[in-house]
């Protein structure tokens, strides 16, 4: 089959004006209670983070690890690619793709580096293989080879062996972005769907209905 043959159409739900909830905060959690309870959940807290520096647009998927109205979290090392991209440049956009559910949400928005005080409580609850492999990799840094990078955890392993808790790495933290734009995506038969974008307006959020 050939790719532009690959296709099928999104018949699950729709989304209308009165569905959508005046808060996009609350409209968030309520479609990511709705992911978790599916029976296609998986990875729920996944989702694309773009970033941008120097016109070189750049994505990956991250995990989300708090959503509230003071924004979405997720951790890294601040030294890696995204780490230095999101502090030259904040401005990013984060994507989620639930697709069995045939809904996306793509939130536009800041990043702004966590408290000390909120990387350690996090860092801390996190299994100690996971503190150890943060202290093992440059993240986005050249390595030559796997058996150089086990041997980095090797040796983290041995450092810290009689060391608990593992103490929080200084170039290890999280990031909250805090959204200007919301837009929520229902997939709707023959490419007819369902698209609203929640824009801040003076502390207030307007919401439209956007054309497929």
């Amino acid at each position: 089959m050939s790719m532009k043959d690959i296709r099928r159409d999104y018949i699950r739900r729709e989304l209308n004006f009165n569905d959508m909830n005046p808060d996009p905060f609350t409209q968030f959690q309520q479609w990511f209670d709705e992911t978790l309870q599916s029976e296609w959940s998986l990875d729920p807290t996944a989702m694309v983070l773009a970033t941008c520096a120097d016109n070189l647009p750049t994505q990956r998927v991250v995990l989300l690890k708090d959503a509230s109205p003071d924004g979405f979290v997720f951790y890294t090392n601040y030294e890696s690619q995204k780490g230095r991209q999101l502090s030259a440049n904040p401005h990013c956009s984060i994507h989620f793709a639930w697709l069995p559910l045939e809904r996306q949400i793509t939130i536009v928005g800041k990043a702004e580096k966590l408290t000390n005080a909120e990387n350690e409580s996090y860092f801390q609850s996190r299994p100690r293989a996971s503190q150890l492999a943060a202290w093992a990799s440059q993240q986005s840094e050249i390595i030559h080879g796997r058996d150089a990078l086990d041997a980095r955890v090797r040796a983290v392993e041995e450092k810290f062996a009689d060391v608990d808790p593992v103490p929080l790495p200084p170039f290890w933290g999280g990031f909250r972005i805090v959204p200007e734009q919301f837009e929520f995506w229902q997939g709707r038969s023959a490419r007819l769907h369902d698209r609203f974008r929640y824009s801040r307006s003076d502390e207030q959020w307007q919401v439209e209905r956007l054309q497929p």
